[in-house]
């Protein structure tokens, strides 16, 4: 008969094993897909290379699908008959993008590793990372074993992303109920580093702020008119292919684009962390990496939940 210590010690073990499964390691592929990894960085880097845009792009839809509902790659799914895409929520609707470049590594993923084994939201993590480091980012160790769900939420979309008119308070918040920090918050936003924005996101900021530099409100006029011009695009920061710390030196000097991005910087808790960033570059690569991670840890499904998609855009 097994005695109560040897039965407690094998459930330990068995525990300890099922919570070993089903955490998310950066070695999950090692043996089932050893060709995955590298492929992903093949068809990020030709896209980066091909639009520099398309790096800040593919960050964003692994920030967007990791607040709704976790990093489960639920941004991904078109409309079906029994929900609405995430992609028509108001923070997503004509903004998020690269979807395309998003079905070419799937397909050149499946194809070296001869079946579907890599998970869209996985994918996205990934493409994150690699698209940081292809416009001279920092690069982090990516947690994979992430699995894709059946189902997306328009609804959720809508009430958990962050918008760009939001105060420091309700970004503080907002971030918090994603079990994220103030650090996180900071250091993420730090995103903005690459990429463009849309003259209907900023205008408001450009034309009523008053913690705004005016020469810099006046050069964001010129292509933001007050009517019509809205899908105008302007850079975050004078380096909008390169990741640097320029983002945080402008908000040093109010030259935020968004409500959003100034507010970190606006005589707020955040201020002394956005003048340590704007300073020192190792600093700021350092806490991005962790935070990255840290969101890239919300939630995902693992071991039996879900599934993993043959097509990224539907449930199989």
């Amino acid at each position: 008969m097994v005695s109560p210590t040897n039965f407690l010690l094998h459930a330990f073990l068995w525990l300890a094993l099922a919570a070993t499964a089903f955490s998310l390691s950066p070695n999950f592929y090692h043996n089932v897909c050893p060709q995955a990894l590298p492929a992903i960085k093949r068809v990020v880097e030709a896209a980066v290379h091909k639009e520099r845009r398309m790096g800040a792009s593919l960050l964003r839809l692994h920030f967007h699908d990791c607040f709704v509902n976790g990093c489960d790659g639920s941004l991904l799914l078109d409309s079906t008959s029994s929900f609405e895409t995430e992609k028509n929520a108001r923070g997503n609707l004509n903004s998020v993008r690269g979807f395309e470049v998003v079905d070419q590594i799937k397909a050149e993923v499946d194809r070296v590793c001869g079946r579907p084994v890599v998970s869209c939201a996985d994918i996205l993590a990934v493409a994150a990372r690699d698209s940081v480091v292809a416009l001279g980012g920092p690069t982090w160790k990516v947690r994979l074993g992430r699995r894709d769900s059946t189902t997306a939420s328009r609804t959720l979309a809508d009430s958990v992303l962050p918008s760009a008119s939001m105060d420091l308070p309700a970004l503080i918040n907002n971030f918090k109920n994603q079990g994220l920090s103030k650090r996180d918050l900071v250091a993420l936003s730090g995103g903005h580093t690459i990429g463009l924005s849309q003259c209907v996101i900023f205008r408001n900021r450009i034309y009523n702020a008053t913690n705004i530099d005016p020469a810099f409100a006046k050069e964001r006029r010129a292509t933001c008119p007050r009517t019509g011009g809205n899908t105008n695009l302007a850079p975050f920061d004078p380096t909008p292919a390169r990741f640097d710390t320029a983002y945080f030196k402008n908000l040093v000097k109010e030259r935020g684009l968004l409500t959003s991005d100034q507010a970190l910087f606006s005589g707020g808790s955040t201020d002394k962390l956005v003048e340590t960033y704007s300073k020192n570059p190792n600093v700021f690569w350092v806490d991005f990496g962790k935070s990255m991670i840290k969101m890239g840890n919300i939630k995902p499904l693992t071991g039996k939940q879900g599934q993993i998609r043959a097509n990224c855009r539907k449930v199989n």
